[in-house]
């Protein structure tokens, strides 16, 4: 069974990071790209990093750019997304997603491409 684990999440103040953790099993992240999208109450659910199998292509949103960082350790089957300066506006539910679509070549930021996902961490930032 394909699974993905999401681990990290927290409460934080405004200013603090946190360091979230994908770690699959049932499979080898090997020929998946792997995104990270976020869900806040009342919102629709946002892609906010994605990075290529090969860890060389990412895509990040405008929101995150310059504080959060996507990267994956394949030997680890694990991806995580560092996440600094952490804003009030990043509280959410992070979810991770996998895909083999385009052999997981490319860092699509849709979240219709990725077919297999995690149940989600929760990042609260307040103070």
């Amino acid at each position: 069974q394909l699974q993905l684990v999401e681990s990290g999440g927290g409460l934080v103040q405004p200013g603090e990071s946190l360091r979230l953790s994908c770690a699959a099993s049932g499979f080898t992240l090997d020929n998946y790209a792997i995104g990270w999208f976020r869900q806040a109450p009342g919102k629709e659910r946002e892609v906010v990093s994605c990075i290529s199998s090969s860890g060389v292509i990412t895509n990040d949103a405008d929101s995150v750019k310059g504080r959060f960082t996507i990267s994956r350790d394949n030997a680890k089957n694990t991806v995580y997304l560092q996440m600094n300066s952490l804003k009030p506006e990043d509280t959410a539910v992070y979810y991770c997603a996998a895909t083999s679509r385009f052999g997981g070549k490319l860092a699509a930021p849709i979240p219709a491409l990725y077919n297999v996902w995690g149940q989600g961490t929760q990042v609260t930032v307040s103070s």
